[in-house]
């Protein structure tokens, strides 16, 4: 890194953006947890419940690209504050029902999924603005601090919202109110710019199908990012269907509540443990063997969930699993972010984050018929012939093997 290069323990302004997402991240996490367990407090439905998890996932995969054209058209620091602010309103929406005891599950469900195409919204624009914030040859590491503070989020965010639940039902939507208060006022302190100057309004096309569809032909026509696009989509539908066959086998070893629990802890460990190592990784070798490796590493661990006997074996598989994870992430989004053009870059990341999620709700359903239909052992041996495919198909592609520039990753 040059001398002349704010380091990023003293870069105010990502510094701001870092810590602001991340409480406002715990609070979501938190919050998420909440959401079933309040339907099911108000209906006693587990069907409801599914329903209120599944509309609040829907933005995920229907506004990837919608939310991504707006994040390339307006200011994007403003756009991220007014995401901050409808948050605040919806949550705050949903707090004041619940406490005045009006609270119904079609409220439930539209706060739900406002929130969820808000926080697609926001996302696709944080991420956007990474390399404004920081000097190239530190976008590997703000991308590992951010995977870092996803993975922390979660661990912490999720038993936080189990407990906050349990002093009251309208505790952690309190709390998810002020975190994204707090991510308001960070954004409010930050000084830098969030994207290039952009065109008058006067000179900027009018939005029409051509603005929805130049992300996703833009990204199709990038022969590495479209293959690691397409693994990416791969992977998350075996982590997606493996996570609930890794507690399914856990059980059938006999592994009860609080294990399964520590299991989970131990692999999220993991998962923190591969976002902190993974820029002096990135740094040692090439994208092209972490794409390759990552593949190969995961098509190795999957079959030996079959060999490990105890559910803390069984979770130390996961973890390693779970910590290549983010070397995978961390390496392939800054060179997405190196090579896409600013004017696009909410819409590549959009139409990405849509083939990449399309996996997840495919994973979870193939995996939990599987379950019931063949058991767990068997499921694991379908599921490592998937891994096994996606190694050879990023081992013999093309445009794997052949991509000269993926040295050029800004590490």
């Amino acid at each position: 890194m040059p001398r002349d290069v704010l380091p990023l323990r003293r870069n105010r302004d990502f510094l701001l953006l870092w810590s602001g997402s991340a409480v406002s991240m715990l609070g979501s996490n938190a919050s998420g947890v909440a959401y079933p367990l309040l339907v099911l407090a108000l209906t006693g439905a587990p069907g409801d419940a599914g329903l209120a998890g599944f509309v609040a996932l829907l933005p995920q995969l229907l506004f990837q690209v919608p939310a991504g054209v707006v994040v390339d058209r307006v200011d994007r620091r403003r756009l991220m504050i007014g995401c901050d602010l409808l948050c605040v309103g919806a949550i705050g929406s949903l707090a004041a029902a619940l406490l005045a005891g009006r609270l119904t599950l079609p409220h439930i469900l539209v706060v739900g999924f406002v929130e969820g195409v808000l926080a697609v919204t926001y996302r696709l624009a944080a991420a956007s603005a990474v390399p404004h914030l920081v000097h190239p040859t530190q976008v590997t590491f703000a991308l590992s601090r951010n995977e870092a503070r996803a993975r922390g989020a979660a661990m912490l965010g999720q038993p936080l919202g189990g407990a906050l639940f349990g002093l009251g039902r309208a505790v952690p939507f309190l709390f998810d109110l002020v975190t994204y208060l707090v991510s308001l006022v960070a954004l409010l302190l930050i000084r830098g710019d969030f994207q290039r100057a952009r065109e008058p309004r006067a000179a900027r096309a009018a939005l029409g199908r051509r603005e929805f569809v130049e992300g996703a032909v833009w990204l199709w026509r990038q022969p590495f990012l479209r293959a690691t696009t397409l693994l990416v989509a791969g992977s998350n539908f075996l982590f997606r269907a493996l996570f609930l066959v890794v507690i399914v086998l856990a059980a059938d070893r006999g592994a009860g509540p609080a294990t399964v629990g520590l299991m989970l802890g131990v692999a999220a460990v993991g998962g923190l443990a591969g976002s902190l190592a993974a820029p002096a990784v990135v740094a040692r070798i090439s994208l092209k063997t972490v794409v390759v490796g990552a593949n190969w590493a995961w098509a190795a661990l999957v079959p030996l969930l079959l060999v490990a006997d105890e559910p803390l074996v069984l979770g130390a598989v996961y973890a390693l699993m779970c910590f290549v994870g983010p070397l995978w992430n961390v390496a392939t989004s800054a060179y997405q972010l190196a090579v896409t053009p600013d004017r696009l870059r909410g819409r590549v990341l959009g139409a990405a984050g849509m083939v990449a999620f399309g996996a997840v709700p495919l994973g979870s359903v193939v995996g939990g018929y599987l379950l019931s239909w063949r058991g767990a052992e068997s499921t694991i041996g379908v599921l490592s012939g998937w891994m096994l495919l996606c190694a050879l198909f990023a081992t013999l592609s093309p445009s794997v093997r052949a991509e000269a520039t993926a040295e050029a990753v800004a590490r």
